[in-house]
């Protein structure tokens, strides 16, 4: 569940009113609710607390350092995929040693510093990469915790581009392959140190049954791996998925008694945690978008009405530089005006600014038939949303908003036009 609602016939996060907020910092404007995000992780705390298990929020999602320190001071370890993360981590009073390391294409420059702050693990995903990060360790003098990441090749029935656990991923070694991979570490690797085994099949999962899939292949290898190796950890990932549809709706209990089948963090932790209990090793999970992805919106003011020969366009301040995930894979948002009328829906193309004729948030949708000056919010918009936007058309990042109860902060103010073009120079002047 999460903290927008209707009060007044205005959207409200927690107890202040969306409008308010648009007012004050104009829009397009991010909004979390710390509220939200810190039920999350008490959920997921007492879900898996069966387990020896580790929270590492993957901060890939969001990774505005406000959200960082909110994770680190509820115990949150976390999973970064680039030295820039794990900076972002210590930056905002993150632990180092709390950091699993994962992605396919680590440099040596970060491995260096990844080692230099003394992270948890390095997940790797080849044979290629671990003989790097031997070398290195063995040239810095020091002995790198690793682990691997096995594909187990599970189909995780998501998009294309967010599915990661088959055989046809860039993502890992193929579980064919992943116990001799194991075996030439130990063989011909001094500089490492096998900490753990790691996995995940992909993002926004909506359904149990791959979760477990994947657990129940994998786990043979990790009785094995203990046997042999005593590793004190096994990874799954992350994954769960949140809701997009209805999602204003969603913040009701009334919605989740109605839809029983959707995937709960309760219901992952009852399936898989009789399969992992009797190993009495740490899990490790890490959760991205199922903690901050219903956390927040992204406020947007209607700026123009177009009514065009096959299709009614209503054009938004927000374009696909702020939220890319509608043109990116096809990523479904709801929106809702901030302020409720009783004006019939009309079938219409939300649409921004920029100069591409895939710059939509929502393509043929029934929506509030908003005006001119009129606010939406874009719900679902934590994950994903800021962290992947961009300067394209030149068009300034967004102010990010945490909202604590009844008061407001701002964590990110709006770029201003000269920090665009912040480090770059005309030839002879660098």
């Amino acid at each position: 569940m999460h903290s927008f609602s209707y009060k007044n016939q205005s959207l409200h996060c927690e107890q202040v009113n969306l409008a308010d907020i648009a007012t004050s910092t104009g829009t397009p404007v991010f909004v979390y609710s710390k509220e939200t995000i810190a039920s999350d992780v008490a959920e997921f705390k007492s879900a898996m607390a069966p387990l020896d298990c580790h929270i590492a929020y993957a901060i890939k999602a969001s990774s505005n350092k406000a959200i960082i320190n909110l994770m680190a001071k509820q115990g949150l370890g976390f999973d970064i995929v680039s030295a820039g993360e794990l900076w972002r981590v210590i930056n905002a009073g993150g632990d180092p040693a709390l950091c699993t390391f994962a992605g396919v294409g680590k440099t040596e420059k970060e491995i260096r510093y990844a080692l230099e702050q003394g992270i948890y693990a390095f997940n790797c995903e080849s044979l290629a990469e671990l003989r790097a990060i031997d070398s290195i360790a063995g040239d810095m003098g020091l002995i790198a915790p690793v682990a691997v990441r096995v594909n187990p090749h599970v189909d995780a029935h998501t998009h294309k581009y967010i599915t990661t656990g088959t055989n046809e991923n860039k993502f890992g070694v193929d579980i064919t392959r992943i116990e001799e991979t194991y075996a030439t570490i130990a063989a011909e690797m001094p500089n490492l140190h096998i900490r753990g085994l790691q996995m995940h099949i992909g993002s926004q999962l909506t359904e149990i049954a791959p979760f477990v899939k994947a657990v129940e292949k994998v786990l043979p290898i990790v009785k094995k791996f203990q046997q042999l190796y005593n590793i004190e950890f096994w990874s799954l990932g992350g994954g769960i998925g949140i809701v997009y549809k209805d999602c204003l709706a969603s913040g009701q209990p009334e919605w989740w008694a109605a839809n029983p089948d959707h995937i709960t963090i309760q219901g992952y932790a009852d399936a898989i945690i009789p399969l992992l209990a009797p190993l009495g090793i740490k899990i490790i999970i890490e959760p991205g978008r199922r903690l901050v992805g219903n956390a927040a919106v992204m406020l947007t003011t209607c700026l123009y009405e177009k009514k065009g020969e096959a299709k009614l366009f209503k054009m938004i301040d927000a374009g696909m530089n702020d939220i890319i995930r509608p043109a990116l894979y096809e990523g479904y948002h709801e929106f809702c005006p901030v302020k409720q009328n009783s004006d019939p829906l009309v079938t219409a193309d939300l649409v921004g600014p920029v100069c591409e004729s895939g710059d939509f948030q929502a393509e043929q949708r029934e929506v509030a038939d908003v005006k001119p000056g009129d606010i939406l919010a874009e719900m679902s918009a934590g994950a994903y949303g800021f962290s992947m936007s961009s300067t394209y058309n030149s068009r300034p990042l967004a102010a990010e908003v945490l909202v604590d109860g009844d008061q407001w902060h701002i964590i990110r103010r709006r770029q201003c036009m000269e920090e665009i073009v912040t480090g770059e120079c005309l030839p002879g002047e660098a």
